[in-house]
C-alpha cells in the first residue's frame, strides 16, 4: 500500500516519501505548512489513491477530545425515562459515535483526517495520546472497549497557530509542505485548468511571486488563492501584457483574490503613491 499521488494532486517527492513512511510506521502524519497549500486535500487524494474510504474529522475552537470519541446524552436519557420511553432501558440509544469510533469499528482500513488539531485546546492533542497510539478507548457508561479492526491511516493537519505538545509529536510522523517552486505551481494550475494560456500563466505567476515578496505584507497569498485569481484573470480575458510586471507599482489587478486584508490592501496604494512619486 504506496501513495503516489494522483492526476489531480501534484505531490513532490518529500511528501509521498512522508505519506508512505508514516503508513509502513502505522503513525499517524503530522502536516503542517501554510493555509492554502493542500494539507486536508492531501487526506482526501491518499483515500482516493488506495481505494479507502475517508472519515473526516474538522476540529474547532469548541471541540474536545471526547467527542471524536463518543457523547453521551444523558439529558434525553432523563427526559426519555420521565416520559417512560421504551429507548431508556437501553443506553445505547444514548450513545453517538465519533469519528474515532466510525474509523475503528470500520471492516476495511480508512483515511481518518483530523483536520487542524492546532484550533482546539492545548490540551486536545494530549487527550488523544492513548487512543491514536493503542487504536483503543474505554467506553464507561457500557463498559465495553473499543478497539480498531484495521488500522486507519491517521492524517492530522496542522496550520502551526499553536505549538502542539512534545509527548503528541513523539507519536506523529512529521511533514512540512513548503511552498511549491514556480515550476511545480505551474504544474498544478494546468492541473485544474488544462490547456490554459501559458503565457497567461507564466506572466500571472511572476506578479503572484512579486506580490509574495513583498516587505510588510500581513498575509501572503497561498496557492489556493493563485489559482482563484488565475481563474478570474481568464474569465476577465486578461491579456498577458495587461499584468504588471512589478508587484510593488500598483495594486494588481482583480486584488480581491489576493489580498485578503485592509492592511495590505493600504500597503500596495502606500507604494504604489511612492512609486508615481519617484516617477
Amino acid at each position: 500500500m504506496r501513495f503516489e499521488g494522483t492526476g489531480s494532486y501534484i505531490a513532490d517527492k518529500d511528501l509521498m516519501v512522508a505519506v508512505n513512511a508514516a503508513i509502513a510506521l502505522e503513525r499517524p502524519l503530522l502536516v503542517k505548512g501554510e493555509p492554502g497549500t493542500g494539507k486536508t486535500e492531501l487526506a482526501i487524494q491518499v483515500a482516493e489513491a488506495l481505494g479507502l474510504d475517508l472519515i473526516q474529522w474538522h476540529v474547532k475552537s469548541t471541540t474536545r477530545a471526547q467527542q471524536g470519541l463518543y457523547e453521551y446524552d444523558a439529558v434525553s436519557r432523563l427526559r426519555d425515562s420521565q416520559l417512560g420511553d421504551d429507548r431508556f432501558n437501553d443506553i445505547n440509544n444514548y450513545i453517538r459515535r465519533g469519528k474515532l469510533w466510525e474509523a475503528f469499528a470500520a471492516e476495511k482500513k480508512t483515511v481518518l483526517l483530523i483536520d487542524e488539531i492546532d484550533k482546539a485546546d492545548i490540551e486536545f492533542p494530549n487527550d488523544l495520546l492513548q487512543e491514536l497510539d493503542k487504536m483503543e478507548f474505554h467506553v464507561y457508561e457500557t463498559g465495553e472497549t473499543v478497539k480498531a479492526r484495521q488500522r486507519p491511516i491517521v492524517i492530522i493537519t496542522s496550520n502551526n497557530e499553536k505549538e502542539l505538545p512534545d509527548a503528541f509529536l513523539r507519536r506523529c510522523f512529521f511533514h512540512y509542505i513548503r511552498f511549491p517552486q514556480p515550476d511545480t505551481l505551474a504544474r498544478i494550475v494546468e492541473v485544474h485548468y488544462p490547456g490554459i494560456k501559458q503565457r497567461l500563466v507564466s506572466e500571472a505567476l511572476k506578479q503572484f511571486y512579486e506580490i509574495r515578496e513583498v516587505p510588510g505584507l500581513k498575509k501572503k497569498p497561498s496557492t489556493s488563492e493563485a489559482l482563484d485569481w488565475i481563474r478570474l484573470l481568464v474569465a476577465d480575458d486578461v491579456a498577458p501584457e495587461d499584468l504588471r510586471g512589478d508587484a510593488k507599482n500598483a495594486l494588481p489587478k482583480l486584488h480581491g483574490a489576493l489580498l485578503k486584508n485592509e492592511q495590505d490592501v493600504h500597503l500596495f496604494e502606500r507604494l504604489a503613491f511612492m512609486a508615481r512619486r519617484q516617477g
